[in-house]
């Protein structure tokens, strides 16, 4: 169903070229806000999210955008800024992850996914704030649940991630009086292009996933951009500093 509660608000989503980012920046779109659909490498991918939101008669652009490069960055968000004049809603979604044993952490699997998902979350939200209107706005993380579950192999990425929870929860502290709410959407196993380049689709991960989860499925992005549609909206308005798990009762 399409909404309007969105109208007049900025939104930038980071990773938005596919999967999850992509989902959430078609949502944001249809309930009116204008989106900036970053990219690090797939201009295609995001071109084609925009061209979807403008044929639906929203408004988006595409940006790039890596984000393990602090100056990429500045760009990102000064790119942001001059298409649409301010940012009101934040989605620091993108991320990256590689899975392996304990004796195959080196110092570049580590830093591949910290500089992304922690250091590029920490410092898009430092950059995009600067750009919120004094009415205060929306920073949404998509943390993840495997910060419960806690698989095996996953040390560095599930670190990565249990970094977001507890940024989450500071940043909220910090951003509160300037009135600018911090979340955290925490997907459980979501089918995207991602999950089916890295194997996890039909592997035995997938099966065990499925057969602990309540509902009795993994998640597709659109469970996802839903619940992020409605933490960005007004309607969220109360709600700050929490850790939503989106997992179909993953236990």
């Amino acid at each position: 169903m399409k909404t309007d509660n969105l109208i007049n608000k900025v939104a930038l989503v980071t990773g938005a070229s596919k999967g999850i980012g992509a989902a959430i920046a078609k949502h944001l779109a249809a309930a009116g806000a204008s989106v900036a659909v970053n990219y690090a490498s797939s201009k295609t991918g995001a071109d084609q999210v925009v061209a979807e939101i403008t044929a639906a008669g929203g408004k988006a652009v595409a940006v790039q955008g890596d984000l393990a490069k602090p100056e990429d960055i500045t760009r990102l968000v000064a790119e942001t800024v001059a298409a649409f004049g301010k940012i009101d809603i934040l989605v620091n979604n993108a991320g990256v992850y590689e899975f392996g044993p304990l004796e195959d952490i080196t110092p570049e699997h580590f830093h591949r996914q910290f500089d992304v998902n922690v250091l590029g979350l920490l410092l898009t939200t430092q950059e995009a704030v600067k750009h919120f209107p004094e009415t205060g706005g929306s920073v949404i993380n998509i943390g993840s649940t495997i910060t419960s579950v806690k698989f095996a192999t996953t040390a560095v990425y599930t670190g990565t991630k249990a970094a977001v929870d507890v940024i989450t929860s500071v940043l909220s502290k910090e951003l509160g009086a300037r009135k600018i709410r911090v979340n955290s959407v925490n997907p459980g196993m979501v089918e995207t292009e991602g999950t089916h380049t890295a194997g996890v689709i039909g592997s035995d991960m997938e099966k065990n996933v499925v057969a602990t989860t309540l509902l009795g499925r993994i998640g597709q992005p659109d469970d996802i951009a839903k619940v992020v549609t409605f933490i960005a909206s007004d309607d969220a308005g109360w709600i700050t500093g929490e850790l939503l798990n989106v997992n179909g009762g993953l236990a």
